[in-house]
């Protein structure tokens, strides 16, 4: 475990993905060295891993060019998704029915920190 000073972070917004899949992805990266974090999401078959690496990159530009940290001495401090609004579409079903179609969205949110890392795993 990482001992968190400053944090930095990044969200991404309206995600085309449902948060429960996010989420399952990003319980994977969360606390971990941004370099272990980068392999992880780099070999991970998900379509998740897509806009959620875009967003510890984001996150991590921040704070090197924001803050001035070094990026091999961040830690994925915080990694949530909350869902977003909820696209509505109708497909025609039998006997002039109509069948809801629900598209959810999410909005991702990581933060990165300057951390210790500890040896006692």
């Amino acid at each position: 475990m990482a001992i968190a000073t400053g944090e930095v972070k990044a969200v991404a917004k309206y995600i085309r993905m449902s948060p429960h899949k996010v989420r399952r992805v990003l319980d994977q990266i969360r606390g971990r060295s941004y370099r272990e974090a980068l392999i992880i999401l780099e070999f991970m078959p998900y379509r998740a891993c897509e806009p959620i690496l875009k967003v510890l990159r984001s996150a991590v530009a921040n704070a090197e060019h924001n803050e001035g940290y070094t990026p091999s001495d961040l830690f994925v401090s915080q990694a949530f998704a909350d869902q977003g609004p909820v696209l509505r579409r109708y497909r025609p079903r039998a006997q002039g029915r109509a069948y809801q179609i629900r598209k959810p969205t999410c909005h991702i949110t990581i933060a990165v920190a300057l951390g210790v890392e500890d040896d006692e795993e």
